[in-house]
């Protein structure tokens, strides 16, 4: 037996998946099945950064819950804003809290590291590392087994997960290990839809060891759809929801406050709509899709500048 059929024989013994099963040189290890998130839909959604995810990631909380489903958002950004127009603030993120206590998880109680949001939403910010240390994965896993600790997921229909930015390692791609369905958020431009179709790819890795699907994309703060629709026709991909670039969603964050808490004007009104369909619809079970993302050439031949 050679050295690398050794490593492999090794690997299989730890429960570790073969390198290029969980991406291409991964040395991730199976998830722990005592910390998998049971009888709630848990959903993942992703996106470059800036792109609207943690106001379509409150919003979609809202009109879940709306639609009279407990619900609960899992903040996953250093920047801990993922929840502040559900609760009006900044909360805290769960990994000061574990530091503030010295890693003594059993010393915490519920209220000290969750917080309830517009109508009801149970909201959490896992936070992260500080810059340059550590690993995402690692905070987003203390943060699930925090909350199964205290049996918080036990009431909950929906998981939310709000994930940062671009995939660009295996510690944040973390939340498709607990996650059903993955959804990602892009504009109508170039940019959105290239880091998109890195997200894809990163979730079909997945797909081969965990339970996590793709649901769909969302266009957000896009006039037109048409660029999103190309490439989806492309690579076999779906655009399950459009939400218009309105200025009623910059004045909502401005305030502090999801689109649910604002004013019925007419584009708000619409606006929630798509929102409480988008929220029917991932309730009532997408198909699972399985796209293939575009090597780095063929998107700019697809989508690139004339």
């Amino acid at each position: 037996m050679s050295p690398k059929d050794d490593v492999a024989t090794l690997r299989r013994a730890a429960g570790m998946p073969r390198l290029g099963e969980d991406g291409e040189g991964s040395v991730q290890v199976h998830q722990d099945p005592s910390s998998q998130i049971e009888g709630a839909k848990v959903f993942a959604v992703y996106g470059k950064g800036g792109i609207g995810k943690s106001t379509t990631s409150s919003n979609l909380s809202a009109a879940f819950s709306t639609l009279g489903h407990r619900v609960l958002q899992i903040g996953c950004d250093p920047k801990h804003d993922s929840t502040f127009t559900l609760t009006g603030k900044l909360q805290p993120t769960v990994i000061d809290i574990l530091k503030d206590v010295d890693f003594h998880a059993e010393e915490l109680r519920p209220e000290d590291f969750v917080a309830t949001g517009y109508n009801g939403v149970q909201c959490v910010e896992a936070g992260g590392p500080p810059a340059g240390t550590g690993c995402g994965g690692y905070v987003v896993g203390q943060t699930v087994k925090l909350l199964k600790q205290h049996h918080m997921l036990e009431d909950t229909d929906v998981v939310i997960f709000d994930v940062l930015g671009d995939v660009v390692c295996g510690g944040f791609a973390a939340p498709l290990q607990h996650a059903d369905r993955a959804v990602i958020v892009t504009a109508n431009d170039f940019d959105s839809i290239y880091a998109m179709n890195r997200i894809i790819a990163a979730v079909q890795a997945k797909s081969k060891n965990y339970g996590v699907r793709l649901a769909g994309c969302i266009a957000n703060r896009s006039k037109d759809t048409n660029e999103v629709d190309r490439y989806c026709d492309t690579v076999g991909f779906q655009r399950i929801a459009h939400m218009p670039d309105i200025d009623a969603i910059r004045r909502s964050r401005l305030k502090k406050k999801t689109l649910f808490e604002m004013p019925d004007e007419e584009d708000i009104v619409r606006a929630r709509a798509e929102y409480i369909r988008l929220a029917e619809k991932l309730y009532a079970g997408t198909d699972p899709l399985a796209p293939a993302p575009l090597p780095d050439r063929e998107i700019f031949e697809l989508l690139g500048f004339d």
